[in-house]
């Protein structure tokens, strides 16, 4: 599957801000962190307004650029913090 194909090019910005702005929110101790990818969604759905005017597709490319922030910061997460923790029980 290409990721291409469903973000448009505009779009792709987004992601890596969307990804530094989560680890600026989870190293925040106010905020939980079952309200951080709501908080991402509301900002990648606005900046994908920004970017590609106010429009369905716009809506759309901000919930997939949210979407494809939090399942890379999830698969960082498994692969290599949960495997360290892992071999630590071993």
């Amino acid at each position: 599957m290409d990721i291409m194909s469903f973000i448009t090019e505009k779009a792709l910005i987004v992601i890596p801000v969307l990804y530094i702005i989560g680890m600026m929110l989870k190293n925040t101790s106010k905020i939980q962190d079952w309200s951080i990818p709501w908080i991402l969604l509301i900002v990648g759905i606005g900046s994908s307004i920004g970017l590609l005017g106010f429009n369905m597709e716009a809506i759309i490319q901000g919930v997939l650029v949210t979407g494809t922030t939090v399942y890379t910061n999830q698969l960082f997460k498994q692969s290599t913090i949960k495997k360290k923790e892992q071999d630590e029980k071993s």
